[in-house]
C-alpha cells in the first residue's frame, strides 16, 4: 500500500513535501519490482503519481544499468538547480532519479544516481513547453515532442529508441507512462490535462515496438485519476491502450 499523500505541516521551502515516506515506499516497491525482474517476469506498475518511477529505477539500479523511456506531457525535471518552486516528487521524479536534488531521495541505498543522463529519452512532451529544454539539451538527453513524434512517425522513432537500448553497456530500459501525454479531449482525468497531446493510436504505436523489445524490463502507468472520471471511460480507454501495445508487441 502505498502512503498517504498528506503535506503536513510542509511549507515551501522545506524541499519534497512527504519525502520520508515517498523514500520508504520507493524502497518497498523496489524490493517488489526488482523480485521481478530478476524472476524474467514483466512487471506492468499501475500507480498514483509519477514518483513511482523512483521504484523501479532503484530497482534497477540494484541490479545493473539500464535505460528508461519516459512517455509524458512535461519534462518532470524540476530541481533546486533550476527552480525555486521544488516541493511534489511527481513534478521532480527524472531529476530525483538522475541524482538531482536532496540526499533522502536522490540516494538511497547509497546508489545515487539511479539513471545516467545518456539513458534516459524523453517523449510526447507538449511543443509549447519550453521549461528546462534547454537544460536538457545540455545533459544531451533527448526530448521528442509531440510534434516531432507526428513529423517522423510513432514507430520509427519507438524502433529507434530501441535499437540505442539493446547495447552491452545496458542490462535493458524500462517504460514510464503518464497519462497526461494523451490530449485531454479522450484523456480528461489527469491533474494537469494540457491541449495537444498524442492520440491513443499514437501512443500506442510509440509503445508497442519497445513492449516486444527483448530489453524491456517494465513498464509503470501513472497519473490518471478515477475521481475526476465517474464514468470511468477515460479509464476504459487507458486500459484498452495498453492492452493494444502488448496485444500488437
Amino acid at each position: 500500500m502505498p502512503p498517504r499523500y498528506d503535506r503536513g505541516d510542509w511549507q515551501e521551502g522545506d524541499g519534497v513535501f512527504n519525502a520520508a515516506a515517498i523514500a520508504s515506499y520507493t524502497c518497498r516497491l523496489a524490493d517488489r519490482i526488482e523480485h521481478h525482474v530478476r524472476a524474467g517476469d514483466f512487471p506492468l506498475v499501475l500507480g498514483g503519481d509519477c514518483s513511482i518511477q523512483l521504484g523501479a529505477s532503484l530497482a534497477l539500479r540494484r541490479i545493473g544499468r539500464y535505460g528508461l523511456a519516459a512517455v509524458d506531457a512535461s519534462h518532470d525535471f524540476r530541481h533546486p538547480g533550476n527552480s525555486d518552486h521544488v516541493g511534489a516528487a511527481g513534478g521532480e521524479e527524472l531529476a530525483l532519479a538522475t541524482g538531482r536534488g536532496q540526499e533522502d531521495l536522490t540516494n538511497l541505498e547509497g546508489l545515487k544516481p539511479y539513471l545516467r543522463d545518456a539513458d534516459v529519452r524523453l517523449f510526447g512532451i507538449r511543443d509549447y513547453f519550453d521549461e528546462d529544454t534547454a537544460e536538457l539539451a545540455g545533459l544531451k538527453i533527448p526530448v521528442v515532442t509531440v510534434g516531432d513524434i507526428r513529423e517522423w512517425g510513432a514507430d520509427a522513432l519507438a524502433r529507434v529508441t530501441a535499437e540505442a537500448f539493446a547495447i552491452p553497456q545496458l542490462q535493458g530500459f524500462w517504460v514510464h507512462l503518464d497519462a497526461d501525454v494523451l490530449d485531454p479531449s479522450v484523456m480528461p482525468a489527469v491533474d494537469s490535462p494540457d491541449p495537444d497531446g498524442l492520440f491513443p493510436d499514437e501512443l500506442i504505436a510509440l509503445l508497442r515496438p519497445w513492449l516486444a523489445s527483448p530489453h524491456c524490463a517494465g513498464l509503470n502507468v501513472t497519473i490518471y485519476d478515477p475521481d475526476l472520471d465517474p464514468e470511468g471511460t477515460a479509464g476504459a480507454l487507458l486500459a484498452d491502450v495498453v492492452v493494444d501495445a502488448f496485444a500488437q508487441a
